[in-house]
Order: structure tokens, then sequence, then C-alpha cells
């Protein structure tokens, strides 16, 4: 997150695993049609404070303490 405020998104990482067991299913027979569509389950929340100083902005304790990730 290059100079953003903000940043809510699907884990990447949690999504790479979800497909690999995609391809598992797969693999043993299952059709891909059959499959269902998953929707991603965990997101991240990452702040950027440098930004939010740059910007003359307060980030409340209580949204620091549910970040995910938080750039100093």
């Amino acid at each position: 997150m290059a100079g953003g405020l903000a940043s809510y998104a699907p884990d990447f990482a949690a999504g790479y695993r979800e497909a690999g067991q995609y391809a598992g299913r797969i693999l043993k027979g299952e059709k891909a049609g059959d499959l269902p569509v998953v929707q991603a389950s965990k997101f991240e929340l990452l702040l950027n404070l440098k930004t939010a100083k740059a910007l003359d902005l307060t980030i409340p304790p209580d949204v620091l303490s549910i970040a995910d990730d938080v750039i100093e």
C-alpha cells in the first residue's frame, strides 16, 4: 500500500488456499461446473499512519485496534 490511507480487501493467501482446494477436488474427479462459487470469507484492514499524518487525520484507537496491519 504505497501512499494509500486504508485498504479493506480479501486476504489473497486465503484465496490461494481455496483455489488449491478447488484444484484438488477437480483432480479427484469432481466436475468443475458442479463446484459452488465461493465468495471471499476473510478480509484484511490495512491502515497507513504516515498518510494519515500527512493529511492531518487522526485514526480512532478503536479502528486501530481492529486493523490487521498498521504502517507507521
